[in-house]
């Protein structure tokens, strides 16, 4: 069930921005509620890893506001955003090759307390026994999809408000990616909430409250999970049927 309180946890009006020359986002308006999971769906260009980034405030915005848990954080720098509970994890999962996987997590939570990182890690442990196994090994020599886990890990160190996935399936083989989806469900039970991007969109809406559709910088649906699922429209160009 999607959560009853109403306020939202992330709201964000007229977000725009650019490369260059070349708009990337173009008025986006979208809120997440404490305690949502949230997808974002869309084609490879449509503008879902640029949003993130404008989120993340490492994208330079040409227009619109953030706020995030009641602060204007439009103007803010990435690691207040991280402070403030904002964290991201990002597309092609980015973890430190050569640190080991213990490392790797460490930096996490480079901002909290000792005694607090070392009760997270224990719990991201229990999420993914595999880190443990693995946990001083070298973070490049993971496979895909455990570098997947760690970088998830690795934001949750962080004791975010408000959780970012970015694309976390991609690359991955079908069964690794019915885990990982496991796994984002699971947290999300748990209370973290979870703004979604992701192109597999059947998978993405089967386990959200609600979705947004994104076309080429804009939001062209917003609606129900379920609604986005049963809709001709994004069955025929999103769900291959």
């Amino acid at each position: 069930m999607p959560p009853s309180d109403p306020t939202p946890l992330l709201e964000v009006e007229g977000l725009t921005s650019h490369y260059g020359p070349v708009r990337a986002i173009h008025d986006i308006s979208l809120t997440v509620a404490p305690g949502e999971l949230v997808a974002i769906v869309g084609a490879n260009g449509a503008g879902k890893t640029t949003l993130l980034r404008a989120l993340s405030r490492v994208q330079p915005l040409s227009g619109g506001s953030i706020h995030f848990d009641g602060t204007d954080i439009t103007r803010s720098a990435p690691h207040k955003v991280v402070a403030a509970g904002l964290c991201q994890v990002p597309e092609g999962r980015q973890v430190f090759g050569p640190l080991s996987v213990a490392e790797n997590l460490r930096l996490g939570g480079y901002r909290r307390p000792a005694d607090e990182v070392e009760a997270q890690t224990a719990e991201i442990y229990e999420l993914f026994p595999i880190l443990f196994e693995k946990r001083e090994q070298a973070a490049g020599t993971l496979s895909g999809g455990q570098q997947q886990m760690l970088a998830i890990g690795r934001a949750l160190l962080g004791a975010p408000s408000l959780l970012l996935l970015d694309e976390p399936s991609m690359g991955l083989a079908p069964l690794l990616v019915e885990e990982i989806f496991r796994v984002i469900r699971r947290l999300n039970d748990r209370g973290v909430t979870i703004l979604l991007v992701e192109q597999n969109a059947r998978a993405a809406l089967g386990i959200a409250h609600r979705g947004y559709v994104l076309e080429t910088g804009r939001t062209t649906l917003e609606a129900p999970a379920a609604e986005l699922l049963a809709d001709e429209a994004v069955r025929k160009a999103y769900l291959g049927c």
